[in-house]
Parts: structure tokens; sequence; C-alpha cells
């Protein structure tokens, strides 16, 4: 996640198919200077990956989040799918409007979802996380609030996770058989808080990168510190109606 200052540059952008006109925001983007998005060293998308680009303009307080960004050694800048959030707004429970998309499936916003090294070295992680899990685990076309989207990617039948499920680990669960101490502030969130399903994927749990923290995840956090949690040890809280996906997005004011 990369902070821009009021006198960053906006830049336009050319867009993909992995932007989808009436549910896409196609606003200029602050591209900080020495950054990069997911993944990558720099602001190139080379290896593949979901490439999201996410910044916080620090002037206008508006975050940025866009899918498979890249800007490639000719300076020329292709991007996917942008949700511009207004972090000073409360929005309602439709978010940025019902039966639409963001830089994620489930139409969240991806930044306050991620955890990051500070956050765990301090001891306490305050709010919900994001997760992922494959299509193949994914209730076709069908979200729980918070989500205002899904996908027909998704495969799975009755029994899928909805986009927007929260699953939270029992409240019995022993934390403290877990290798360290930063497995635990993490599991202890999971309790507390949960975790909300926010897209396909293969990788269960994405925290934030450390480049730009004080802390680094280096023997604080490891992949597989988590690994003795399995999915029995998960509940899912009672997410109320659940909404078929029809594609008829109408963005907000």
């Amino acid at each position: 996640m990369l902070c821009a200052a009021a006198s960053t540059p906006l830049r336009p952008f050319e867009k993909t198919d992995n932007f989808f006109d009436g549910e896409c925001n196609d606003d200029p983007v602050p591209v900080p200077t020495g950054g990069h998005v997911e993944g990558e060293d720099g602001y190139e998308c080379t290896g593949g990956g979901d490439c999201h680009l996410i910044v916080i303009k620090e002037d206008t307080h508006k975050l940025y989040e866009q899918w498979v960004a890249s800007i490639d050694s000719q300076d020329e800048y292709t991007g996917g799918c942008l949700a511009v959030w207004d972090m000073n707004r409360s929005y309602p429970a439709t978010l940025r409007g019902d039966q639409c998309s963001s830089a994620d499936a489930a139409g969240l916003p991806i930044a306050p979802l991620l955890f990051d090294a500070d956050e765990v070295a301090a001891g306490e992680i305050k709010h919900a996380v994001r997760f992922a899990l494959p299509n193949t685990h994914l209730k076709k076309g069908t979200y729980v609030r918070p989500a205002t989207h899904a996908t027909n990617s998704a495969s799975a039948g009755a029994d899928g996770v909805p986009y927007g499920a929260r699953l939270r680990l029992r409240a019995s669960y022993p934390v403290d058989s877990l290798p360290n101490e930063g497995a635990k502030v993490l599991a202890r969130a999971l309790q507390r808080y949960g975790m909300i399903m926010a897209d396909g994927g293969n990788i269960a749990l994405m925290g934030q990168d450390d480049r730009s923290t004080t802390h680094k995840w280096d023997g604080l956090l490891a992949p597989r510190d988590l690994e003795k949690i399995k999915p029995e040890d998960f509940e899912m809280v009672e997410a109320g109606e659940r909404f078929t996906w029809k594609g008829d997005c109408t963005l907000a004011d």
C-alpha cells in the first residue's frame, strides 16, 4: 500500500479487458515515484499475478485500488477495474453500488482488511481480515453483506462459501498451541473479528508487504505458522439474506 503526497501527479490509464464499464471508476490515479504494484519490485506487472495497485492520496483522503495495473518500460499505464473510495465517507450497506465489483470480486475495499507487520508486532490486530478461497469452494453467483458482488467463475453448489461471508475462529481454539507470538496475534484477531471472503484465489490470508512498515515479517510471522488451524476450526457468522449476482450494477453517486 502506497501513500501519495498532494504533489503526486494523477495519471490516466488505458483500460484493459479487466475493466468493467459501468462498475469501475476511470479516474486518473496518483502514482508515487518509486512505488510498486502487488508482487512486483516496480510498477510493471510481469509475474502474471493480480498486481493490485493500492494508493492513498493524503490530501484528498481518497483510496485508489486497481486490479492488474501495470506501467511498462515505455511508461504506458494500463489497468483493470479501479475502485475509488472516499475515506471520509460512511458508506451504506451497498457500498459503491449493489451488484458492483471493485478491485476485489466481492466489491469490498482491500486496504482496510489487510493486516501488517506493525500491527502484529504491536500485539493486536483490531479489525477483520480479508481471505480468499479457490473458485471451486465458492458458491456460484451468490453474495452476502458486506459484499456487493459475486462471480459465475465460482463453481461450488449449495455448500459453497458465498462472497462476503465472515468466518470466525472458534473461541475454544487453543491459540497458545501456535508456534510463535505473531501467529497468536493473528489467531486472536480471527477469533474476535473474523475474516471476510473477498476474492477467489489460492492463498487464503494476505497481509500487507513490509516495504513501508517499521517492523518486518522476518522472524515475526511466516507463511506456515498457522498451518495447524484447519477449516473445521472456523464457524460462519450468520450473514442474513443471500443475494444473487445479476450483473446489473449501478454505481452510487
